[in-house]
């Protein structure tokens, strides 16, 4: 089939002429597609990136492949005319080539078809059949590639690829971006919204240099369970213990009891190890061990706290590990009188070699390291071998040193415990450190080839194989070998004294009684020889051998395990001050910074050479770590989310938690004040975290289970009803972008702090069609701000075609269950006269539909106005913050035009959101749009004009309920009773901090020759009500005339928004009055004449009386709904407010919010 020959439609030619062009050079083959070219990677290209564009001389067709200019042009293509105009939201394909293209290169009959068969990068209405020769494109869907032609039908709709799930820059393939929602189903002329990543799947900066470290896997060394995990637990769990203490252990406490401690050990560690198992199959592992599996189920604060000083106690532990080995070799020099200098300088001198050794085998690689593990994992099975063969060749020699071979009576009498100066728990505590050490394989989680394949088997069957072989042991010893034995051969029992001796020695000739009697005790036995099973063994160096390769192997193990969790830690960028060590060298990524601060550790640890003190505190920090993981566990089962879905399965929430309380007694078992303090510090580095509040998003289940608990409390409350002592303002404030009006902000949020429910609503109006995926992103954008600023507010904007219409939208569905508003909170209009008066009747019919929905209604009024927007400097602070907190989009334009004030919900700052670029920064300065002094944040680079006088005192007054209040009042003018709202706000002010030194006056009407009474009953109803009140004055002469000029100052006010019906015919004036309104009748306005006097004569009375206070809080005057005009009651308004210090009319829906009752 040849390319098509039509032109193509207008939709489709506009839609041609946005992507570049490409012609395939007739040249010379190029080489079959490496994986990587075959492989589509899509990237959104940047609006201004740019570059000219040149059509297919061959064809009309609109089939086209956009170019790369991050990637080399493809092969085949004519460099030349490669590039083209990309316009913002094209995608660009990376590294394709196909093979057919060389075919299609070098025909000659179809010089420019090369690029133009098969699916292409371009929106479905512009598709043709543009298959033209015989060369077709066809690629795997299934595999690698990304615009693809899916079950047959041209589409850039992609098929489920295990690539479009990884995170950036991951380790194990390509990223690639599917599709965003936008370019599938956005009109042609729309651009396409620009997506970042959903739901926290982004990484951190840290999180994606290593992962970009990761992606070069040539040569890198990756161990399987066996190498990795297996070889490892095993060789630390296998420590000093097990040769030089486990015979002690059964001497103490006898058969049943070791064995007891062996299980009850084996049982922590197993449901540990379980839990381990759970998590690490609970996703893709990272390098960091427990530290990565605590931090990313628990979140930063738990991580960062026990990463730190399990990185600690991996390091103080090659320490221990190495004295352990140093010892024995100073035993061994000391027995054929070899010591250098003394015991203690030796241990100093033997531990550094040792350590610098283990330290140049550590960075010689991963690699060296794995095979010196193998090798001394020889020698320690070899040596436990050598052990049990030992026990089945009794000989004559060692019978008086206690060892007489298999035997039911040296059995039976060895069952039960012989504690000396010891009980079951403190034997328990020397032993469980034998057990530790499950953690070891997990630690190199990042040098696994397969972590949640290689964690779960290895870390498991090491637990199983090493916890039988201490049970063998435990078992052997105590079967053959008897408590006490003087190592004298003479010491036998004569025939007259058999019948006296009943112990299983005597069973074989040997009187071993003198031990109990003598002071000095005996130097062999179970109880007395630390060497016993060197004694018991075929060949007793080879346990000597398998006590150097258990230290050395432990020692090497911690050795690595430390920097690892440490380099992982500190990528993280928990701690600011650490990020020198997470560097990473070679192909490995090796922390060699980490290992030179663990080999200083453990040195320094070394040269102390007394470690009595410190392993009860290692073990302590391994424990807190164990503890952690079994907890996690029941976490993230108890969160429910979604996203828990390990792979292994055998694990219970309820056994994670018992091992998480077990991990928690054991450490007190062990050695209570190192348990305390390992409580303290990891509480201390909690604290620390939690107050830094690093910049992650790893998804714990902390937020899962926050949430899960606010659903389920949020579900809970809807069940149950209100009662007036639970009553709170629940505020819908109309703040428009929340940081436009300040002061409004601040007020309200003053007194439903902590208290109740403060939403932020926000109409977004205009001609154009709806941009809802703004609107989403400013969304998430102010309900940072809000939390930047510690504001406890929600920001809820709404697309409308009218005011009206969106504040029907919130009244009705802003809030949830009973965490729904209940109050209405707009700014006063004080523009209301110089705009459409259209926009006044909106106005008025908001507080109209508030006491529709029975929502109580608020308006507060500042002299100065509220709206700031137009005053440059609140988008740059927005953008500021944004900008230190790490976000990606900030506000570069500003509206300047100056809106009005009381239309809270109007889009006053017109943000747009773009890249930060310098160009776009320049712009801005260049169209002098940076005209005016910054509010808060000085831009270095915008002309400072200063403000005027008006914008000056706008930015003083809206900044005035950010300060103490200091002594003054709070003037609370309540006429007529609405349930108590009016009554209630003043007095959840005057709690908090700002306003405590505040009093309340309460200002009420009545008559004058009944103010005593009035002024009585009024303290006795606020006296019940508990709130505390500095003055009650009763206002006898509300009902007066008010001034004269005045009066006329008002007529004059509404003059222009009269109907003046009785001067037109009646016909004329009912069309006018249907087209405007908000007219104010002459009928209407002689019936409220009474009412209108009133509101002047108010304004009288609070110039006269409140001119001084802090706030006033008045009752807002009713208007009944389509008997008053808008412009009336407006009016109204007014003049009851003008020239008064801030002021909150107040009018509550008329049931009660205050009682009386207990």
């Amino acid at each position: 089939m040849s390319a098509p020959s039509s032109t193509p439609s207008a939709s489709a030619e506009s839609a041609a002429t946005d992507y570049d062009f490409l012609t395939p050079d007739a040249g010379p083959k190029p080489p079959g597609p490496t994986p990587s070219q075959s492989r589509f990677q899509v990237d959104i290209v940047a609006e201004a990136a740019g570059a000219t564009e040149d059509k297919s001389p061959s064809s009309d067709a609109s089939t086209t492949v956009p170019s790369s200019d991050a990637a080399a042009p493809l092969e085949g293509a004519n460099p030349g005319v490669s590039g083209g105009e990309e316009a913002k939201g094209r995608f660009r394909v990376v590294n394709f080539a196909d093979p057919s293209e060389a075919e299609s290169a070098a025909s000659p009959e179809a010089p420019g078809e090369g690029l133009q068969n098969g699916d292409t990068v371009m929106s479905e209405t512009s598709l043709h059949s543009s298959t033209g020769g015989q060369h077709h494109y066809h690629y795997d869907t299934h595999t690698h590639t990304y615009y693809m032609r899916t079950f047959g039908h041209n589409t850039i709709d992609a098929v489920p690829n295990i690539d479009f799930y990884r995170q950036t820059a991951a380790p194990l393939g390509e990223k690639l971006i599917r599709p965003t929602l936008s370019e599938l189903h956005d009109e042609l002329d729309k651009e396409p919204f620009e997506d970042g990543f959903a739901n926290g799947d982004e990484l951190t900066p840290p999180e994606e240099a290593a992962a970009k470290e990761a992606v070069d896997s040539k040569g890198v060394v990756k161990f399987g369970w066996v190498k990795g995990v297996l070889v490892r637990c095993m060789l630390n769990i296998w420590g000093v213990m097990l040769f030089i203490r486990m015979s002690w252990i059964v001497g103490q406490s006898g058969i049943v009891l070791s064995c007891l401690i062996v299980a009850m050990a084996t049982v922590v560690t197993t449901i540990t190890g379980l839990s381990t198992s759970a998590i690490a199959t609970n996703g893709f592992v990272r390098g960091g061990g427990a530290y990565y599996l605590i931090s990313r189920s628990l979140g930063p604060e738990f991580g960062g706290s026990i990463g730190l000083i399990f990185a600690f106690a991996n390091a103080v532990a090659v320490a221990m590990y190495v004295v352990g080995f140093a010892e024995t070799v100073v035993e061994l020099l000391a027995g054929v009188d070899a010591l250098m200098t003394d015991e203690i300088n030796d241990v100093r001198i033997i531990g550094t070699i040792t350590v610098i050794l283990l330290l140049g085998i550590s960075l010689a690689g991963m690699e060296w390291e794995a095979k010196a593990q193998i090798f001394l994992l020889i020698v320690l099975i070899a040596a436990i071998f050598n052990y049990f063969i030992g026990t089945f060749i009794p000989l004559k020699s060692k019978e008086s040193m206690g060892f007489f071979g298999y035997d039911g009576s040296i059995m039976w009498e060895n069952m039960g415990p012989d504690f000396r100066g010891e009980t079951f728990f403190s034997v328990f505590a020397i032993f469980f450190p034998a057990a530790t050490g499950i953690l070891a394989g997990a630690n190199i989680s990042g040098d696994l080839s397969d972590p949640q394949l290689a964690i779960p088997r290895g870390t498991l069957l090491a637990i199983l194989i090493t916890g039988i072989v201490y049970l063998g042991v435990a078992v052997s010893t105590g079967s053959c070998i008897v408590r006490d034995a003087t190592g004298n051969a003479n010491d036998t029992v004569s025939a007259q004294f058999l019948t006296n001796c009943t112990d299983a020695a005597c069973n074989f000739g040997y009187d071993f009684s003198s031990c109990k009697s003598e002071k000095g005790g005996c130097s062999y036995g179970l109880q007395n020889d630390f060497q016993v099973m060197s004694m018991v063994s075929g060949f007793g160096p080879v346990i000597t051998a398998g006590i150097f390769s258990a230290t050395l192997s432990s020692a090497l193990a911690s050795l690595v395990s430390a920097p690892k969790v440490f380099q992982a830690l500190c990528k993280d960028n928990i701690y600011p001050g650490l990020g020198m060590f997470a560097k990473g060298y070679g192909k490995n990524n090796e922390p060699l910074r980490g290992y030179i601060l663990t080999f200083g550790i453990a040195l320094a640890f070394i040269l102390i050479a007394k470690l009595n003190i410190i392993a009860p505190i290692i073990s302590n920090f391994f424990l807190a770590s164990y503890a952690l993981i079994n907890f996690s566990v029941f976490h993230a089962s108890l969160a429910n989310s979604p996203g828990w879905r390990p792979s292994f399965k055998y694990y219970n929430m309820w056994v994670s938690l018992a091992g998480a309380i077990l991990c928690c007694v054991v450490m007190f078992v062990i050695n209570w004040w190192a348990a305390l303090m390992t409580n303290v510090i990891v509480l201390g580095l909690f604290i620390y975290v939690s107050y830094k509040k690093p910049d992650v998003n790893w998804g714990s289940s902390t937020q899962a289970l926050t949430y899960h608990q606010a659903l389920t409390h949020t579900l809970h409350l809807s069940g149950v009803e209100d009662h007036i002592k639970n009553f709170r303002p629940q505020c819908l404030v109309m703040t428009g972008y929340p940081n436009s009006r300040p002061a409004l902000l601040d007020l309200v949020h003053s007194f439903t702090k902590n208290v109740g429910l403060m939403i932020c609503g926000h109409i977004r109006t205009g001609y154009r069609r709806p941009n809802f995926k703004e609107l989403a992103t400013d969304q998430a954008r102010y309900q940072r701000w809000l939390l930047k600023n510690e504001t406890k507010a929600f920001y809820s904007p709404v697309f409308a075609e009218d005011m009206r219409q969106g504040a029907q939208y919130l009244l009705q569905a802003a809030g949830l269950g009973r965490l729904k508003p209940n109050t209405l909170v707009l700014g006063f209009k004080n523009d209301w006269r110089d705009g459409d008066m259209m926009n006044v009747e909106t106005y008025i019919s908001m507080i109209h539909e508030s006491f529709d929905f029975q929502f109580g209604a608020v308006i507060l009024r500042l002299k100065e106005g509220l709206d700031v927007s137009h005053i440059q400097g609140q988008d740059e602070l927005l953008s500021s913050q944004e900008k230190s907190s790490g976000m990606k989009d900030v506000i570069v334009s500003i509206d300047t035009s100056k809106d009005s004030d009381a239309d809270s919900s109007k889009p006053s700052s017109k943000a747009t959101s773009l890249q930060n670029s310098p160009a776009m920064q320049k712009d801005e300065d260049e169209d002098g749009k940076a005209t005016t002094q910054p509010l808060l944040k000085k831009d270095k680079k915008s002309p400072t004009v200063p403000l005027n006088v008006s914008d000056q005192r706008l930015l003083e007054a809206s900044q005035q309920f950010q300060k103490k209040q200091g002594k003054g009042t709070v003037d609370v003018w309540w006429l007529f009773d609405d349930g108590g709202l009016t009554l209630l706000i003043p007095y959840l002010l005057t709690n908090k901090k700002r306003w405590k030194d505040c009093k309340i006056r309460v200002f009420i009407g009545g008559k004058i020759n009944r103010i005593d009474h009035d002024r009585r009953a009024m303290a006795t109803l606020l006296s019940k009500f508990r709130i505390d009140f500095s003055d009650i004055t009763v206002l006898g002469d509300i009902n007066t005339k008010p001034k004269k000029e005045h009066v006329s100052a008002f007529e004059e006010m509404i003059e222009p928004y009269r109907l003046k019906e009785d001067d037109m015919e009646q016909e004329v004036a009912e069309r006018l009055k249907d087209s405007e309104p908000w007219r104010i009748t002459d009928n209407e306005l002689e019936l409220y004449r009474a009412k209108t006097n009133r509101q002047i004569r108010l304004n009288e009375l609070l110039k006269e009386h409140s001119s001084t206070a802090n706030l006033i809080v008045m009752s807002l005057p009713l208007a009944r709904k389509g008997a008053v005009s808008s412009a009336l009651y407006m009016a109204w308004l007014e003049v009851l407010s003008k020239d008064l210090p801030p002021i909150l009319l107040v009018r509550g829906n008329h049931q009660s919010v205050l009682t009386f009752y207990s």
